[in-house]
């Protein structure tokens, strides 16, 4: 048995962390479906950045609709539901199995409303109705922005993959976003089984103390981090509160590890993977990540539920100088400017896209 299919039996999801118009057209994605139990799939700028910038699988949809003389931005969710749909539908049957548990995919809004939440909110919405799918989720950052756009879009039915959590604190104050949106709910008289996970970033805590930190402690701090989290999850889920939101037919708020491929290059490929193993939460991995685990994975320990030794390897870090509520705020700043950067390639790479075609377009007419 694959190691992949033993972390699913684990009661682990695994979700892509990747979507391209060849990994659909190619039954690549098929395929880590049959064969390495993937049950789900995210997307973000970044990705769709390298997809359309180094394929030439997206033109012909250029070629068609860039006459229209739409936006770029208006193009690129053409193309991200065209391959975000036919994702979803493979996943259908996932969707269907587990009541709406697992087989969801994700779209996000522009990464330039990260910090203005009615842009987002009206966004999320419109995605949402566009996109059609009961399994689309629309990923949302948890800025202090988006707090509120979360809670509304909850609100609203539409169901919400919260992204760009890095601290215990910051995932709280996202939950409490979703379980306001779902108590207003429940007070309305609405269904409030409303969809939602809280994506949490792993690699970029160790990416950001690399070569600071005592040698004992390296690759030591993302997993820490995610221990204190796990914690507060279990926390939660086990809390008056939630029960009560439960026994009125709410659906949990699941965890998901975000970021799980390793980028320190003397670290083992899988060790994410390895050591955030925990039943009823979601690891969404790189394609490279996902072929590593399914190829020299092993599943043993799962990560405790108290968090194993996390507070102590964390006041470690602390000795070392490292604050980690500002470096989490730091953290997820950077991510959210890292997304405007590749929002703003991608609508530059289609814009320059649309108007070679164009020109090929009037140059055909002229002859």
């Amino acid at each position: 048995m694959r190691a992949t299919r033993k972390l699913h039996d684990l009661g682990q999801s695994l979700w892509l962390d990747n979507i391209t118009r060849e990994l659909l057209n190619s039954g690549a994605l098929r395929r880590y479906i049959d064969e390495f139990s993937v049950t789900g799939l995210t997307s973000n700028p970044t990705i769709f950045d390298y997809a359309i910038k180094n394929s030439a699988s997206y033109d012909d949809d250029i070629r068609q609709k860039a006459p229209a003389g739409g936006s770029a931005e208006d193009l690129f969710f053409d193309l991200a539901l065209g391959d975000l749909t036919r994702a979803a539908d493979l996943f259908q049957p996932v969707f269907a199995r587990t009541d709406g548990v697992d087989g969801w995919v994700s779209l996000e809004v522009s990464p330039l409303f990260a910090h203005d939440a009615g842009k987002t909110l009206v966004a999320a919405r419109a995605f949402h109705e566009r996109g059609g799918k009961p399994n689309l989720f629309i990923k949302i950052p948890g800025t202090k922005e988006g707090l509120p756009a979360i809670e509304e879009a909850i609100f609203s039915g539409v169901p919400v993959n919260i992204t760009l959590l890095f601290s215990r604190e910051q995932y709280l104050a996202a939950t409490e976003a979703y379980l306001r949106g779902v108590e207003r709910r429940i007070e309305a008289g609405l269904n409030p089984a409303v969809g939602s996970v809280a994506s949490v970033f792993i690699s970029r805590w160790d990416v950001a103390v690399a070569g600071k930190e005592p040698s004992e402690l390296r690759g030591r701090l993302g997993i820490a981090v995610a221990g204190r989290i796990y914690k507060a999850y279990g926390a939660l889920l086990n809390s008056t509160r939630w029960l009560r939101a439960a026994n009125a037919g709410a659906r949990p708020q699941r965890l998901l590890w975000a970021s799980t491929g390793t980028k320190d290059s003397h670290a083992s490929d899988i060790v994410y993977v390895k050591a955030l193993a925990a039943p009823f939460t979601i690891d969404t991995m790189p394609q490279g990540t996902l072929e590593a685990f399914a190829d020299h994975g092993t599943v043993a320990d799962v990560l405790p539920s108290d968090g194993g030794d996390c507070e102590t390897v964390l006041a470690s870090f602390a000795k070392a100088g490292v604050d980690v509520d500002a470096l989490a705020d730091r953290l997820q700043d950077e991510g959210a400017a890292a997304f405007v950067k590749s929002w703003v390639d991608l609508m530059s790479q289609i814009e320059l896209k649309s108007r070679a075609i164009r020109r090929q377009g009037d140059i055909g007419r002229l002859w």
